[in-house]
Order: structure tokens, then sequence, then C-alpha cells
């Protein structure tokens, strides 16, 4: 599957880098360039860290480079953890956002679009195997 793929050490480095220049470049789009080079700088520091992690295995796992089965397997847990952080956020926020009497956006779409995902995940997982 494409998403167990090993990686070069440079994949992760070059992604941050290139999420930061696109967070700069629609910062200043919105008229806020300085905070878009505070974003840009974050991610080039997280670039950094990534290739200084050298021999880490935590940080060769997060760049792709150093994947096994146990790690797969931890980055699974954990996007499944990270799922479930941000689904109760976002349900705790809309339900924050009705209590003061306005609508509940953006929480909404962002609910459907988690639940919906989540359902098609299902069907997909489960006519694939």
């Amino acid at each position: 599957m494409w998403l167990d793929a090993q990686h070069s050490k440079w994949t992760a480095p070059l992604f941050a880098v290139a999420a930061g220049g696109l967070l700069w470049a629609a910062a200043a789009l919105g008229g806020h360039a300085d905070a878009g080079g505070w974003m840009f700088g974050i991610m080039v520091l997280v670039a950094v860290g990534t290739l200084l992690g050298g021999r880490s295995e935590t940080v060769r796992g997060l760049r792709g480079d150093g994947r096994d089965e146990r790690f797969a397997q931890i980055d699974l847990r954990a996007t499944a953890y990270t799922g479930l952080v941000l689904t109760v956020t976002i349900i705790a926020a809309f339900v924050y956002e009705l209590t003061q009497g306005r609508s509940g956006e953006p929480y909404t779409w962002l609910g459907a679009v988690g639940g919906l995902s989540y359902v098609a995940s299902i069907v997909l997982l489960r006519v694939r195997q």
C-alpha cells in the first residue's frame, strides 16, 4: 500500500519547507506576511530537526526512512488516538458554540467531513478485505 512506502530521509524535511512556504504565501495573501514568516520559520525548524535526528529511531520513523512493522503499528495507533482527540474536540467546540447562541460553524462542516470520511473508510476497508 502506498501509505506503507519507505521514504528518503529528505521527504519529510522537504515537505515541511514546502508546507511552510505555502503557509507563508497564504498568510501574505491574507495581509499577514509577518505571521506567515513565523509559520515558515517554524516549519524550517521542523525540517532541520528531522534532518538532525539522524540515528533516533523515533525521528527516522516519523521521517519515513526508518519504518518497520512495529513502527507501522505505532503509527496506526497514534493516528487512531489523534482521530479520537480531534473528534471529541470538534464535538465539544460545536456544542460550546451552540451554548453561546452561535451556529456552530466551522465545526459543523468539520464534523460532517470527519463522520463521512470515517463511514467511507469503513466501507472501503470492508470491501477490500
